[in-house]
């Protein structure tokens, strides 16, 4: 009785963990030194339109936990994150398909994006200031200039597209090929695509 107790515990507790892990959290909650820039929340983006009803940030909170960790070391370079996208729901992604429907920079929603399981981070590097650092392009550049593998840019600028990856490799994000600014977490695949607006997502919490 008292094993089967323990391995009760054992396997709740795992349980619980993943409850939490799977949970969509505003990033801000989590670590409040990251600076947000949500583009979709604004004209400023590709699709010269507001389609954010606010400018929040919600990420799973495994992703989200990670991401607290990149900043914090960043901060002891002098560094910091702004995020430009975190989840999105897939009503969105509809909308950008119509836009682009290019595979190579707009995720098809038929299958879904990583960024409609909660899982992808558009985001970029800020001084002490809070001012950008110069990268490649700025966001959402369809240019072959925003392409990780894209080497004929400044030094300074090359060195900091190299601390942003280095930093978030670190911690369990991957870049994608044509976008600098785009990381996924590690595990996204176990995730569903989700529609939840974000007040949905602020009565659960």
């Amino acid at each position: 009785m008292f094993r089967q107790t323990i391995l009760f515990c054992i396997l709740f507790t795992g349980f619980l963990f993943a409850q939490v892990d799977s949970a969509l959290v505003e990033v801000i909650s989590v670590n409040p030194h990251i600076q947000l820039d949500l583009r979709y929340a604004t004209d400023n983006n590709f699709l010269h339109q507001k389609v954010y009803p606010e400018p929040r940030c919600f990420l799973r909170y495994e992703a989200a936990r990670a991401l607290d960790d990149v900043q914090k070391e960043l901060e002891n370079i002098g560094l910091g994150l702004k995020i430009y996208d975190g989840y999105r729901p897939l009503s969105v992604q509809k909308k950008m398909w119509e836009i682009m429907p290019n595979a190579h920079y707009v995720a098809n929603p038929k299958k879904g994006s990583r960024h409609n399981r909660g899982m992808a981070v558009d985001l970029t590097l800020v001084d002490t200031n809070g001012k950008e650092l110069p990268m490649p392009t700025g966001f959402d550049s369809f240019s072959k200039k925003a392409h990780q593998d894209y080497w004929n840019l400044p030094t300074n600028i090359l060195r900091n597209r190299w601390i942003l990856r280095t930093v978030m490799e670190k911690h369990g994000f991957k870049p994608i090929r044509t976008e600098w600014w785009h990381y996924d977490y590690k595990g996204w695949k176990k995730y569903k695509v989700l529609d939840a607006s974000f007040k949905k997502l602020e009565g659960k919490k």
